[in-house]
């Protein structure tokens, strides 16, 4: 079963290439321009044990929103295109990574069923050149793409911690729903479809 794909998206605002590989080994490349989102990629990547690159040229002279978006976006693609038809899959993960006084807890179905909530919030504008706003807008637009139901919380008392043990738990709850189930040769649905 191949568990990879690469996928670039071009517009007037960025330009993002993102190759994926879910069997691989949590190696990666990132290289968004804002330093704080290419963290939490790597966060991501590492523990969900995906061999991930991603690069982006975007218009960080207006703000951090088309990178933002636009990656998340890609890598959402690019995982739906990964996963394929997600047939003898574990289908559903989560996870709860506590980072010092923070902790970060996902839920997900990679079922193809998109939809997010995200409940989290931050006591600064930004981390680093990332704004806060944007984690939640991200991880919205993964969903969309990636066909992914995702529940996230966090909280704590550094913006820093509660974005990582976020991405963290992300990263381990997508590394459990996208395990192959042996006992399972279908959709892992009772409808037989997501």
């Amino acid at each position: 079963m191949t568990r990879n794909a690469t996928r670039r998206r071009t517009t007037r605002e960025t330009d993002v290439s993102v190759s994926l590989d879910l069997a691989g080994a949590g190696t990666v490349e990132i290289d968004t321009g804002v330093g704080f989102l290419d963290h939490l990629l790597t966060s991501l990547a590492y523990h969900a044990m995906w061999d991930l690159s991603v690069s982006v040229s975007g218009d960080l002279h207006v703000d951090d929103h088309h990178t933002v978006e636009d990656t998340f976006l890609v890598l959402g693609e690019a995982f739906a295109e990964a996963i394929g038809n997600r047939a003898g899959i574990v289908r559903f993960g989560d996870a709860v990574v506590p980072m010092d006084e923070a902790i970060g807890s996902v839920a997900v179905d990679i079922g193809g069923r998109p939809y997010a909530v995200i409940e989290v919030e931050f006591g600064a504008d930004r981390i680093g050149a990332l704004s806060t706003q944007m984690i939640p807008h991200g991880l919205e637009a993964l969903a969309r793409t990636a066909g992914v139901t995702l529940h996230a919380t966090g909280s704590g008392g550094n913006d820093h911690h509660i974005a990582e043990a976020l991405f963290k738990a992300l990263g381990r709850a997508m590394r459990t729903a996208a395990q192959s189930d042996p006992g399972r040769m279908g959709i892992p649905s009772t409808k037989g479809t997501a």
